[in-house]
């Protein structure tokens, strides 16, 4: 196993992991969908209604629960779902959420690319990222 295999399997070893159909009642829930993919990737394949882009490279500052720079409403408590591309960057975001005080952070399998697929809403475009 190479150590990418071994440091994402780690990593997902921690998170009760969402199927899109999940993902999506969680949203409806109240969930925090938090879409961590660059713009390119968002204006060629779209986003989800009610996600908010957080670009990875802001992703702890908006999201940990005591970081004066967070989202607001955003606390210990909240439900996040981390989403990338296919799942895989997201499960290491995840795990650094969970560390930094969100216990209910997850991410989405199979990221957007499975959530677009399991024909769950779509809106096109590019939303610009949470600074």
């Amino acid at each position: 196993m190479s150590a990418i295999d071994s440091f994402l399997e780690q990593a997902r070893s921690g998170l009760d992991r969402v199927a899109p159909a999940r993902a999506h009642e969680l949203q409806e829930a109240g969930a925090l969908l938090v879409d961590i993919r660059p713009l390119a990737n968002r204006e060629a394949e779209g986003e989800i209604p009610g996600a908010v882009v957080v670009e990875r490279i802001h992703l702890e500052w908006r999201l940990a629960p005591d970081s004066e720079w967070k989202l607001p409403g955003v606390t210990a408590d909240s439900t996040v779902v981390v989403l990338c591309n296919e799942g895989y960057s997201s499960s290491l975001a995840a795990a650094d959420l969970q560390q930094l005080g969100l216990a209910r952070a997850t991410d989405l399998e199979g990221g957007f690319r499975a959530w677009a697929a399991a024909g769950l809403p779509v809106q096109t475009g590019g939303s610009p990222a949470v600074p």
